[in-house]
């Protein structure tokens, strides 16, 4: 029988995740002000898109923890 719901374990391990990604996403778009260099701001934007779809993916995976509580937001 396969279960829908995450472990208690791998419901912390997402979640842990999902502020590891949120925290380097914050880190990202507050980096991007700071720099001058076309080529390495284009590819932090690159991060933060790739970021908020990772942020994303780990909120939809979240939901099937047995916790009651909503998925962070972003």
């Amino acid at each position: 029988m396969i279960q829908n719901r995450l472990a208690p374990h791998e419901s912390l391990e997402v979640h842990e995740l999902l502020n590891f990604k949120t925290l380097c996403l914050a880190k990202s778009k507050m980096m991007q002000g700071l720099v001058f260099d076309q080529e390495l701001r284009a590819l932090m934007q690159k991060d933060v898109e790739q970021s908020i779809q990772a942020i994303k993916a780990l909120q939809s995976l979240y939901t099937k923890a047995p916790f009651a509580s909503d998925a962070p937001v972003h």
